[in-house]
C-alpha cells in the first residue's frame, strides 16, 4: 500500500495519541472528518494500524526488574527455532523477542517482579528443554530512552 503525506500525518497523530477525537485527527491530517475516518479505517484494514494501546507506568505501581537476555540455541534446525519461539510467545513476562544475526540467536526483553522472579523464569525455560545452549543476562539499571512512537518521516521513502 502506498502512503501519501495525509496518511503519514494520520499515522503520526494516532501514534502520539490513540484516543484522539475524529475531529482533532481530521484537523491534524488536513481533511474533513469523514474522509479522514475512512482513511484511518483503510489503514486498519490493510494491517498498517494493528491496534491501540495504553502505556502503563508499571514502576509507579510496583518495583519491577527489566532484563535483557541473549540466547543461543544448541541446534539451528527450523524445528528448534519454532519450539523456542512458541515458548517465548506463551510466556507473558517475555515482552519482546528479536531473532538476530551475529553471535547469538535471540535477544529477549523480560519484565519480572524482581531478579529472583526472573531467575525462576529462566530456570523454568531451561527445565523445559527448549534447546537453550547459552544465555547472558543484562539487568537494566536505567531506561534512557524507550520510544513507542516511530519516526515515520525518516523511515519511509518520500512520496513526493
Amino acid at each position: 500500500m502506498k502512503l501519501d503525506a495525509i496518511d503519514l500525518r494520520i499515522l503520526e497523530a494516532i501514534q502520539e495519541n490513540g484516543r484522539i477525537t475524529k475531529l482533532a485527527l481530521a484537523e491534524r491530517a488536513g481533511l474533513s472528518p469523514t474522509p479522514c475516518w475512512l482513511r484511518l479505517r483503510k489503514l486498519e484494514k490493510a494491517g498498517i494500524v494493528t491496534g491501540y494501546h495504553a502505556r502503563v507506568a508499571v514502576r509507579r505501581l510496583a518495583p519491577v526488574a527489566s532484563v535483557l537476555m541473549e540466547v543461543t540455541l544448541a541446534n539451528h534446525r527450523q524445528a528448534d527455532f519454532d519450539r523456542f519461539e512458541r515458548a517465548v510467545a506463551a510466556t507473558p513476562e517475555i515482552v519482546a523477542c528479536w531473532s538476530v544475526g551475529g553471535g547469538v540467536d535471540y535477544i529477549l526483553k523480560i519484565m519480572a517482579a524482581d531478579i529472583d522472579a526472573y531467575q525462576r523464569l529462566v530456570d523454568g525455560l531451561l527445565d523445559r528443554d527448549l534447546g537453550i545452549d547459552r544465555y547472558f543476562t543484562y539487568i537494566v539499571t536505567k531506561t534512557v530512552k524507550e520510544e513507542t512512537v516511530l519516526p515515520l518521516p525518516t523511515l519511509l521513502p518520500s512520496s513526493e
